[in-house]
């Protein structure tokens, strides 16, 4: 839709320049040829009616429990496959981390862990969305009102069925058995669990898996709104280029910490 409207836009644009063009130098004996190549060019000009979409888009809005204090998050020396790395998080920071997938889930672990490198301001309430979530469904024989249930303050079946909802789990859908779910919809069904913690801190590694055009859209929206800290992992180039104003990298040989935005960090 959205490449539809710009398309739509640059050939209206286009439209209203050749018009100028036309009535300009339609009469001038000079101008005569290129006033009738512009005519030609203005009647094969389509600009096509936006048709309505039926995509449909999760609802992905990332609330907080209670606002962050002035102390978010310390890490010293925390060791990450032989790299020492220190650094320290304040309000306002959405750190974008590039590298190794599998360094990355290690460093995310580490923080989410009880390692005494790793101090959390006494205001944080951090929320973690691993890339392996396997653990969360792997044998479980619960339909999926029954597990979200598992994770959520208000165990009333209309409530857990709206925040299914949301995830475009409506109906017969909430019903589905959590081990027999898709790739997309098991991130769909830890989007709630996510959101249903109400961190202020949210951790978020490669959640772009297995999700479809539609929910990475909603994620990128429900990420850019989050009022928290935030720091993730994804192959997005646009979630990294619209969310990021840290980027934090995983060379071969080091931990690189940048205070800038990804495209200038790419730049």
């Amino acid at each position: 839709l959205r490449q539809q409207k710009e398309a739509n836009k640059k050939a209206s644009d286009r439209a209203e320049e050749l018009k100028a063009f036309i009535a300009r130098f339609s009469a001038n004996a000079s101008k005569s040829k290129q006033a009738t190549s512009r005519k030609k060019e203005l009647a094969n000009l389509q600009i096509e009616d936006i048709k309505p979409s039926n995509r449909k888009y999760p609802y992905i809005n990332f609330d907080m429990e209670r606002d962050l204090g002035n102390e978010v998050l310390a890490v010293e020396n925390l060791d990450i496959d032989g790299r020492k790395v220190s650094f320290r998080l304040n309000k306002g920071d959405r750190v974008c981390v590039l590298g190794n997938s599998q360094t990355i889930s290690k460093f995310f672990d580490a923080i989410m862990s009880n390692n005494p490198a790793v101090n959390w301001g006494k205001t944080a309430i951090p929320t973690y969305l691993p890339s392996n979530y396997d653990k969360f469904f792997n044998g479980v024989k619960l339909n999926l009102v029954d597990w979200l249930k598992q994770f959520s303050p208000d165990t009333n079946e209309t409530f857990v069925r709206s925040w299914l909802g949301r995830m475009l789990f409506g109906g017969e859908e909430a019903l589905k058995e959590a081990r027999v779910l898709s790739g997309g919809e098991k991130v769909r069904c830890m989007m709630a669990k996510t959101m249903l913690a109400r961190g202020n801190f949210l951790i978020l590694d490669e959640p772009t898996n297995h999700l479809d055009l539609e929910s990475i859209t909603a994620l990128n929206e429900g990420m850019k709104k989050y009022r928290g800290v935030m720091i993730f992992a994804t192959q997005d180039e646009e979630i990294m280029a619209t969310v990021a104003n840290r980027v934090m990298e995983f060379t071969t040989t080091k931990f690189v910490d940048k205070m800038c935005e990804y495209n200038d960090y790419k730049s």
